[in-house]
């Protein structure tokens, strides 16, 4: 048996081909009329998202960890405790690799949202993510510390919101589904 769309039957000329009512008109290329009840393609996997989105904060909490033990072991720069609490600090330094992976998830869950409405959703997130690590490399020099231990900070902050920048930019590119192409 054949199947009935690839059987030419002059009599039935239009034979496998969408039919149209009148005053409808015609589909243009790459446009499929959608079935009832189908629901629309999503845009993101947000499976892929959500898991670079917390790889991303283990980084940076890392980061966060390797950055403060570097500033106090090796370079002898007490910041976030004094100079006699040893190389990994006090509890302060937990908190700030905390508050570090809790900036990745917050601006995961920026990046889920600007996909989902927004036009350019990466160049909007890549500009909000630069004016906030702007503002956290400039606000420890409106506080009551060392010179050293304000640029240290700063540099922390700079590098931290960095890799944050960049690495959600690329998860959120690869975590877009690929338009669909006209004519396929």
């Amino acid at each position: 048996m054949t199947d009935p769309r690839y059987n030419y039957d002059p009599q039935y000329p239009h034979q496998g081909q969408p039919q149209y009512s009148q005053g409808q008109g015609q589909y243009s290329q790459g446009q499929y009329p959608q079935g009832p009840g189908e629901p629309p393609e999503p845009k993101i996997n947000v499976g892929k998202l959500w898991a670079g989105g917390i790889g991303t904060a283990v980084v940076a909490a890392l980061l966060v960890v390797v950055a403060i033990m570097l500033v106090r072991g090796v370079l002898g720069i007490a910041i976030l405790s004094p100079e006699g609490a040893g190389a990994y600090g006090t509890v302060s330094t937990t908190s700030y690799a905390i508050a570090g992976a809790a900036a990745a998830l917050l601006a995961t869950a920026l990046l889920m949202v600007l996909l989902l409405a927004m036009p350019s959703p990466l160049t909007f997130f890549t500009w909000i993510c630069l004016l906030v690590t702007a503002v956290a490399v400039i606000l420890p020099f409106t506080l009551v510390a060392d010179l050293d231990a304000k640029i240290a900070t700063a540099a922390i902050n700079l590098l931290v919101g960095l890799a944050i920048t960049t690495m959600l930019s690329s998860v959120g590119s690869a975590a877009q589904y690929p338009a669909r192409q006209p004519g396929y």
